[in-house]
């Protein structure tokens, strides 16, 4: 055999060779894959439903598998400055309805109007076929927006006004310098006082792709969220906040080609004033991750990227234990309709 024959032999073996070792480099980083659904089989992960985040949320889906949660009054003086309306006379609930400002909102909290149901014996939101032997106004003084300000207040005071004459009523309104101390103080027992847990779940290795991670997560029992990128495990009580959420990029989880589309992290997040403690949601938060690590290979670390320990995660949830019980004294019990506007 002649050299040059030797040499474009070896050439050749040498491109094979290489052409082999590339196909499995590039098999090796493809993004993991979502297994085949057999014909028939209904995915966990069809349904977009989220639940709300507040009793007045702004948008989501109501998750709708489980009773509805007890309807209360909204308007509660512990965080609520409110404005009792004198009436004339009773008004229907189409006169109130036709009084209510265009919009529910006093600068950047939310504005309540509620009326005295004097067949049903309660406070409620307005509505038609009703009749009201009283009204009350109310603003929310503080959200994590900040506190209820010297304008906002001017604002409540203007649109109760405002109201009170369109149904012939007479509003008893509060002093603006002791309802906004009164926020302030609030907003800042809030703000002391408001914890929002994320863990995330890092690939070791092979990425995922979006549908990987969908596949996977709903096995622990999440669904679809209300945004690209999101999933949730909804709460056991309809219409309430998710226990956790799990997210990852919503580019990434929109791309024309999901299947190539790799991704190396995913974040788990856990909304601590939002969430009842009974759901025990520090425990599920552990459970998911650690679950999703052992079955994506990753691995479990803080928002900064470092891992973390199991004794990290006992300081984190005696810590939580504490914030819990705060709160309680506070009577803005985790979960409750209080707690669910005030950290909103």
């Amino acid at each position: 055999m002649s050299l040059q024959l030797s040499l474009l032999l070896l050439g050749v073996l040498l491109l094979l060779v290489m052409a082999v070792y590339y196909a499995w480099l590039a098999r090796k980083n493809k993004p993991r894959q979502a297994e085949p659904v057999a014909p028939g089989q209904v995915a966990a992960l069809d349904a977009r439903i989220e639940p709300h985040l507040s009793d007045h949320p702004l948008d989501g889906d109501s998750f709708a598998s489980s009773p509805a949660p007890e309807k209360k009054p909204t308007l509660d003086p512990l965080i609520d400055a409110v404005a009792p309306i004198a009436l004339e006379a009773p008004v229907s609930g189409e006169a109130v309805l036709a009084a209510l400002p265009s919009t529910r909102r006093v600068g950047s909290k939310p504005f309540f109007i509620e009326g005295f149901n004097a067949l049903a014996q309660r406070w409620e939101s307005p509505s038609a076929g009703q009749q009201y032997s009283q009204l009350q106004a109310g603003v929310q003084l503080a959200n994590r927006s900040g506190a209820l300000n010297d304008i906002e207040f001017s604002e409540f005071v203007m649109k109760t006004q405002n109201f009170s004459d369109a149904v012939n009523g007479t509003p008893d309104l509060p002093a603006m310098r002791s309802e906004v101390n009164r926020a302030r103080e609030l907003d800042q027992f809030a703000s002391g006082h408001d914890a929002q847990l994320v863990l995330m779940v890092q690939a070791r290795r092979a990425a995922w792709s979006p549908s990987y991670i969908q596949q996977t997560a709903a096995r622990l029992g999440f669904v679809m969220g209300s945004m690209a990128g999101r999933l949730v495990i909804p709460a056991s009580t309809s219409g309430l906040p998710p226990v956790v959420s799990l997210n990852f990029d919503t580019l990434t989880a929109l791309a024309d080609d999901p299947t190539q589309s790799a991704l190396r992290q995913i974040t788990l997040g856990l909304d601590v004033a939002q969430v009842d403690r009974g759901e025990k949601p520090f425990v599920r938060l552990r459970e998911v991750a650690d679950a999703l690590a052992r079955e994506m290979d990753g691995m479990v670390t803080d928002d900064q990227g470092a891992a973390l320990s199991p004794e990290g995660m006992t300081v984190i949830a005696s810590e939580l234990e504490q914030l819990y019980d705060m709160l309680a004294q506070r009577e803005l019990a985790a979960g409750s309709p209080l707690a669910r506007r005030l950290f909103s």
